[in-house]
């Protein structure tokens, strides 16, 4: 299909039956603009008669004469100036169309992500060297914040965030479940001892969060009791945090007890800096992981929907929704 500003058209010779409807259109439209036979065929690379061959047969199949012809000029029927007037549009519209899917095909531009600094530093900083080289011409804007944004307030494209989600407009896509343990380091539980059961939790300080929307408790569960029985264990108020890395190296520091996700605390498992207590009475609830963008999912930018696309791909959870024997060993020796 010929299109405007394009490559110069067929020659005369090549033109015939291979022009299609959008170029016999366009050949008519540049006439109806110029006014001339010989000034669109000067600007088509072809000739006079080819052009107005062209004309007639578009008037033929239409069964309308579109031009008033005279030795020294053309005039637009009102059929004529209808189909020049939509045809514009027509012509237009379908530029607009190959030049979307021509840009379409590669992703590129500013992609903004937020996230927890926990998840950013754990999940998506990770991942973001593979997903450069997969999208070159994406640019990445990570901001790392452990309080609920507003995307739109905060410019966002995409945001991470675990657990339950409060109502919003936003549109929230799965990447992943963990499981939630309660952990602390070797030495402060040589220090303090080891919870064999929930009310041994009173000795013990319960790091917790201090955002407005936090749950104020740990969830338990008494399997040994009909109905698994939840048991509601106060996070208390002696140490509290608003960032889950700050919470895992308090942890780490023997500071005290902290509830983390299998996934953020997978690593100080396998090497023993941290240890799970009380996995007999854990409810073994797993907390979603969601990335969060605003609009309907056929209407996202292309930028958009390939790192949406590349985390739920790359994003493996798989591993964190059972805690391995072998993190429990010693917490039961």
């Amino acid at each position: 299909m010929a299109t405007r500003n394009a490559s110069p058209a067929p020659k005369s010779g090549q033109l015939g039956t291979e022009i299609n409807r959008s170029g016999e259109l366009e050949v008519f439209v540049r006439v109806a603009e110029l006014g001339s036979f010989s000034e669109a065929a000067r600007r088509s690379d072809v000739s006079p008669s080819a052009i107005s061959k062209i004309v007639a047969r578009l008037e033929a199949r239409l069964g309308v004469q579109l031009l008033q012809r005279s030795t020294r000029h053309l005039q637009l029927t009102p059929e004529g100036r209808k189909l020049a007037d939509n045809g514009k549009r027509v012509l237009a519209d379908l530029s607009e169309l190959e030049t979307s899917v021509t840009a379409r095909s590669i992703p590129s531009g500013v992609v903004r992500i937020n996230a927890s600094t926990a998840t950013g530093q754990r999940l998506l900083i990770p991942l973001v060297p593979l997903l450069m080289q997969t999208y070159p011409e994406l640019r990445i804007d990570l901001s790392f914040t452990d309080y609920v944004v507003d995307l739109i307030e905060a410019r966002a494209d995409i945001a991470i965030r675990w657990g339950s989600l409060p109502s919003s407009d936003n549109v929230a896509r799965l990447l992943g479940r963990t499981r939630q343990l309660i952990v602390g380091s070797p030495e402060y539980l040589d220090r303090i001892g080891r919870p064999r059961h929930p009310d041994d939790l009173e000795r013990f300080v319960r790091i917790g969060w201090n955002y407005p929307r936090a749950v104020p408790h740990w969830p338990l569960c008494d399997k040994k009791r009909k109905g698994h029985e939840r048991i509601h264990v106060s996070m208390g108020e002696v140490l509290r945090v608003n960032d889950g890395e700050a919470m895992r190296n308090l942890a780490l520091h023997g500071a005290g007890l902290a509830r983390l996700s299998l996934y953020h605390a997978w690593d100080d498992l396998q090497a023993g800096r941290l240890e799970a207590v009380l996995e007999d009475y854990n409810a073994g609830d797993l907390e979603p992981i969601h990335a969060l963008y605003v609009g309907k999912p056929g209407h996202l930018p292309l930028r958009t929907r390939a790192v949406l696309d590349f985390l739920k791909e790359h994003v493996d959870l798989r591993h964190a929704e059972k805690v391995p024997k072998e993190f429990l060993k010693r917490a039961k020796s």
